[in-house]
């Protein structure tokens, strides 16, 4: 077990997880919050829509970013075509495969922590001439946060614990986009069952830590 091997996937899965964690953020928030006040036609399926990744097969949702980003994808293909960018044995296309799978948790969390503000307090505001932007950041976002937060600590510990959707689309490629999960693979499949244990260990106190601060964000204030 050398330096390299450990430091190199572990810089690269915090580095996809916290990029792909931003990403979920970003669009689990506005989901949730969307979703939270807002009743339009068919509501209840694109909400299941959106859960869908917590239930799919790590693979089947791999399946489904190779068609769409992948180089003849609907979405991929144009972007090779116009910008030349290519996701497809890229870390970039981990972090688009950690986003999908981490997006859920929050946009759940996010939803039902939206969904426990006072809306009298949001209509105040708007009496005193606030606009929507503020009554956002001001009342909604704040009386949410713990609720938010925990939805985004448990979509960095997925993200970081990603491995089917991001095998399928971003293979693993030593150094460039082996995260730790596939470097337990690598290891298990090599025989390196130091290097594997040692990997297991730091993935496994990491989680555990994020699960335990997550719970405590949970908890009801006093």
């Amino acid at each position: 077990m050398t330096a390299p091997s450990v430091l190199t996937p572990l810089l690269l899965t915090l580095k996809v997880a916290g990029l792909a964690t931003l990403a979920a953020m970003v669009l689990g928030v506005a989901g949730g919050f969307a979703f939270s006040r807002r009743a339009f036609f068919g509501r209840d399926w694109l909400d299941a829509a959106c859960a869908m990744p917590l239930v799919l097969p790590p693979t089947v949702l791999g399946y489904y970013l190779i068609v769409l980003m992948g180089r003849r994808g609907i979405i991929g293909s144009w972007l090779q075509d116009t910008f030349g960018i290519s996701l497809v044995f890229t870390w970039q296309g981990a972090v688009l495969a950690s986003a999908v799978v981490a997006f859920p948790l929050v946009y759940k969390s996010a939803r039902a922590a939206f969904e426990g503000v006072d809306r009298n307090l949001e209509n105040a505001a708007r009496t005193l001439g606030a606009t929507e932007a503020r009554v956002f950041w001001r009342i909604s976002l704040p009386l949410a946060w713990r609720g938010v937060l925990a939805g985004g600590m448990l979509a960095f510990a997925r993200a970081m614990g990603e491995f089917g959707a991001t095998l399928m689309i971003a293979g693993n490629l030593p150094g460039k986009t082996q995260t730790l999960s596939l470097a337990v693979y690598s290891a298990v499949q090599a025989g390196q069952d130091d290097l594997a244990n040692f990997l297991v260990l730091v993935v496994t106190i990491t989680c555990l830590l994020l699960l335990v601060a997550t719970s405590k964000l949970a908890q009801p204030q006093h």
